[in-house]
């Protein structure tokens, strides 16, 4: 008696031809999705199709498109503004490779730490690189957000978005976008979960003047003084993170 999944005629001691796997649709929405995206020429702010057009255009029920922009929204790629739809949030295409990060939020003190001892080497490189490879434009906008950071820190004793958008336009000079990709995407999680890490307008303040000498090595291009500025930046985050949790 033959066993499912066996040729007929076949020997009885061949080996069974494995079953196909069942189809992930949510996986093929988002394949077409990705390559409608890149044929379309879609950017960063571009609204997508709402959800009635694409069960139209792929013909799925309405649980499997929701499942694959759910998988796009956990990886950054899109954001659904209620009331107005959903948007692109970076260009995608059919041969992109997705790098989800993922972190428990429960324990603040450990998180924080976790991140850090990744973001170290990462973004240590990436300063770097970018004293390497920084533009004059890349300089002007670098120097644009520095200003504004100063600014406010002046004004108000602290500058976390202002103090984020510095370091992103850092390791955009890097012409990487990895760099932008996995330390903005470590960066970001913690502007949108705190504001102010352990209920402290003062986190992080004593690393305020370690800024401008960070933008001072980079047009210099002195790659190992640019390293030297954001590794004691980081030294000061940490030991903000041992000493408030107490």
């Amino acid at each position: 008696m033959r066993t499912r999944g066996e040729l007929p005629g076949a020997p009885a001691t061949r080996v069974a031809i494995a079953t196909l796997p069942p189809l992930d649709r949510g996986k093929q929405v988002m394949e077409a999705l990705a390559d409608y995206v890149e044929r379309a020429a879609l950017k960063s702010g571009d609204r997508l199709p709402t959800e009635r057009e694409l069960m139209a255009a792929l013909s799925v029920g309405r649980s499997t498109i929701r499942e694959a922009m759910g998988r796009f929204e956990a990886l950054g790629v899109t954001e659904t503004r209620k009331g107005s739809g959903t948007y692109l949030l970076k260009p995608i295409s059919a041969g992109t490779i997705h790098l989800p990060l993922s972190l428990d939020t429960a324990e603040l003190r450990d998180g924080l730490l976790h991140t850090l001892e990744v973001r170290r080497g990462i973004e240590a490189e990436a300063s770097m690189v970018a004293a390497r490879r920084r533009t004059v434009d890349d300089l002007r906008t670098i120097e644009e957000k520095l200003i504004e950071m100063e600014r406010v820190h002046l004004a108000t004793g602290t500058s976390g978005p202002e103090d984020l958008a510095f370091h992103l336009a850092i390791y955009d000079a890097t012409h990487n976008p990895l760099f932008r990709q996995l330390l903005g995407q470590m960066r970001e999680a913690f502007e949108r979960f705190w504001d102010h890490p352990f209920d402290r307008q003062d986190f992080a303040r004593r690393s305020f003047p370690h800024h401008r000498e960070l933008f001072d090595a980079i047009v210099a291009r002195d790659a190992e003084l640019a390293r030297g500025r954001t590794l004691k930046i980081l030294e000061i985050v940490e030991e903000d993170i041992e000493e408030m949790s107490k």
